[in-house]
């Protein structure tokens, strides 16, 4: 639970403008659910590094990369949408705080009006 904790203190410091707990559906459909229509989040697969027990359940289970991210959270347990000038001290704050935290992507316009993820 302290993450939670965390989280309350880091918005008296950082503009927190969306959070998505990934759960059951992974990334990909759970992360659209807080992004504002017409924007899309642009996920950079390599910007962190999956807990092994994600690489032995792929591997054993034979599951495509793309299944891993709509099914587990392949590591990344809580997603921070903040404003890109504080990225920096959002990410420096959590792990002054002993957090496990990245940059692992950003948002970005798009035509179509349902928001999605690509991955990069």
């Amino acid at each position: 639970l302290n993450i939670f904790n965390h989280i309350l203190n880091l918005k008296t410091k950082i503009d927190i403008l969306g959070i998505a707990h990934i759960t059951g559906g992974g990334i990909t459909e759970n992360l659209p659910r807080i992004l504002p229509s017409h924007t899309y989040a642009k996920i950079y697969k390599n910007s962190w590094t999956w807990p092994e027990i994600f690489n032995w359940l792929q591997n054993q289970g034979n599951i495509s990369e793309q299944e891993m991210f709509k099914t587990f959270n392949c590591g990344v347990g809580m997603l921070l949408c903040v404003p890109s000038h504080q990225t920096d001290n959002a990410l420096k704050y959590l792990k002054d705080l002993g957090e496990n935290a990245w940059q692992i992507g950003e948002i970005q316009k798009q035509e179509e009006e349902m928001p999605l993820v690509i991955y990069s």
